[in-house]
């Protein structure tokens, strides 16, 4: 009888290494994608910081672009308004 229950405790001991060791497996492969995603997070941060700084610059460009378009078109009115003035005279 009591080899009986050696022999069932030992398979149960077993199943419980077996079971353990593919808990443990299963955990390193859960840990091998974190750090490939963590790594892969910390890319598109980075890429995030660099495009959001470029943005930056393109906006402050573009902003001067425009306000210097804006007083060309209001040199080339006044300049025409001037010019039909001029123009009515001869």
């Amino acid at each position: 009888m009591m080899s009986k229950q050696g022999a069932a405790l030992q398979t149960y001991n077993n199943e419980l290494v077996k079971c353990i060791e593919e808990l443990c497996s299963k955990r390193d492969e859960v840990n091998r994608q974190v750090q490939q995603e963590e790594e892969e997070k910390a890319r598109l941060q980075h890429d995030i910081r660099i495009l959001t700084e470029k943005l930056s610059r393109v906006n402050e460009s573009l902003a001067r672009r425009l306000a210097s378009r804006a007083e060309l078109d209001r040199t080339i009115a006044e300049t025409e308004a001037a010019y039909m003035k001029v123009r009515v005279w001869l």
